[in-house]
């Protein structure tokens, strides 16, 4: 950049001004090693441009950047569509998840499952936790449908419903409940054996109709180490069969001889208490009266 300097002379109107022949010239500009530094940032910027450009260029490669997602994460109208497997660092956030339709949904984890139902104040109202050595549901309201809507199995905090026609114990201990269980009925697997224990405690069956136990084609067996009492308050007690045999009942004292036919007689005692008396002509429950004291 070349400046001349020109020197400028007030004169007046008609007087001749003579310019200097050779005037002065000064030279603007950057010269020598500042312009050899000016050229190499410039050629640095440049390298880092392109450097840039490329691993751009090579990230939107590596990561699968396309107009509709990201690698196998495919935006839709619906929403997110993700194939294969991914892992997730954090917690995800989701109104629905669910699988294609010819294949099944897989959540896997190195420590545990956990499903969260939140309200409008975030607050936790349901959740679902899968752990190593335990499946933790915690809910007011706990229920397992079938495919056709019916309920299955109901839990609340008041009761526990079974919704199926039949409810099997396979378990060889059998089922243990510490409080009562009503039901309409309790039946053994054919060719097994029904057993209604209490080791420690009662037993007590009660129905405001009539409790009716029944063997098809076996024998009802009741053990007691105690007494067994079969009361009713309003009605009798039948024994309706072709034999009834109390093959230890006591015997009373030996009849007089000649009357022994190998036949007895109950006798009854005030108290209730039975005992066998040799039969005669006539009652011998009297000679054994005895027996009742």
């Amino acid at each position: 950049m070349v400046m001349v300097r020109e020197q400028y002379t007030t004169a007046t109107e008609g007087t001749h001004v003579q310019r200097p022949e050779n005037p002065c010239v000064y030279k603007i500009g950057i010269y020598g090693w500042r312009k050899r530094c000016l050229y190499l940032f410039v050629l640095l910027l440049l390298i880092i441009l392109l450097v840039n450009f490329a691993l751009t260029i090579w990230i939107l490669k590596v990561m699968w950047f396309s107009p509709t997602g990201m690698g196998h994460l495919r935006v839709t109208k619906d929403g997110l569509r993700l194939e294969g497997e991914s892992e997730f660092l954090f917690p995800l956030y989701a109104k629905e998840i669910h699988s294609r339709v010819d294949s099944s949904l897989l959540l896997q984890s190195t420590q545990n499952v956990t499903v969260n139902a939140r309200n409008s104040e975030g607050e936790v109202t349901g959740r679902l936790k899968v752990g190593p050595k335990m499946v933790e549901v915690q809910s007011q309201h706990f229920q397992i449908n079938s495919k056709d809507g019916k309920p299955l199995f109901t839990v609340d905090e008041k009761e526990v419903v079974v919704g199926t026609d039949k409810l099997r114990v396979t378990g060889p201990e059998g089922a243990l409940f510490e409080h009562s269980v009503e039901t309409p009925l309790v039946r053994a697997d054919p060719f097994q054996d029904l057993r209604l224990e209490s080791p420690t405690r009662s037993l007590s069956m009660d129905a405001p109709k009539g409790v009716h136990i029944k063997a098809h084609a076996g024998k009802i067996e009741a053990l007691s180490q105690m007494d067994i009492v079969f009361q009713s308050s309003d009605g009798m007690l039948v024994l309706d069969a072709e034999t009834v045999c109390l093959p230890k009942l006591v015997q009373g004292t030996q009849g007089s001889a000649g009357s022994s036919q190998e036949l007895y007689e109950i006798c009854v005692c005030p108290d209730g208490k039975l005992y066998l008396s040799v039969a005669g002509a006539g009652t011998t429950c009297h000679e054994s009266s005895h027996v009742c004291l």
